[in-house]
């Protein structure tokens, strides 16, 4: 099974700024951005399309020519809880330094931590792979699903699909705009 991952285009809110699972808006420069992601998801043919239920993820699917995705929120992004549309660097809560130093256990106060939403990334793959995958159907081996969503998403891919490390993970965030493939 192929999984081809692509990430929304920029978004509308200020460098710094915590949004995770805020529905914000997208760049003034969607439509430039957009017809190059379009344009590369050309060559595939995809057997079911997946998107984050947030409107950054829909438009992209929606201008890519997949009106109705399957929606799941489990390909959100992270949720930073109290931290949510706030500056990092205004965010007064002591817990702060707790999550900068183990942010992949220590949830965001009111939110999760990346382990929470990695499982809930791997429970979405497991789903995926009873319902798209099996060794004895070639036909359902050979499927192609496009997922709409976003970079923390991705990166727990990397982690867990592609074996990478989580220092590897997380320095390989996708750019937005950006279509990964990967092999399940």
């Amino acid at each position: 099974m192929k999984l081809v991952f692509i990430r929304h285009t920029s978004v509308a809110v200020p460098r710094g700024v915590c949004y995770g699972q805020s529905d914000v808006p997208l760049a003034g420069g969607f439509p430039d951005e957009a017809v190059i992601v379009k344009r590369n998801l050309e060559k595939y043919s995809f057997d079911a399309v997946y998107s984050s239920p947030l409107s950054r993820c829909l438009k992209l699917a929606a201008y890519c020519g997949y009106d109705t995705p399957i929606l799941d929120s489990r390909l959100m992004e992270m949720n930073f809880g109290d931290w949510e549309m706030k500056r990092y660097d205004e965010i007064t809560d002591s817990r702060l330094q707790l999550w900068y130093d183990d942010f992949l256990n220590v949830p965001a106060t009111g939110g999760e931590s990346s382990m929470q939403q990695r499982a809930r990334f791997l429970d979405f793959i497991s789903d995926l792979r009873t319902k798209h995958f099996s060794n004895d159907n070639p036909i359902l081996s050979n499927t192609t699903i496009a997922i709409f969503t976003h970079g923390g998403i991705i990166i727990h891919a990397f982690a867990t699909l592609r074996g990478m490390s989580d220092t590897e993970a997380f320095a390989s965030q996708p750019t937005y705009g950006e279509i990964v493939e990967m092999e399940v």
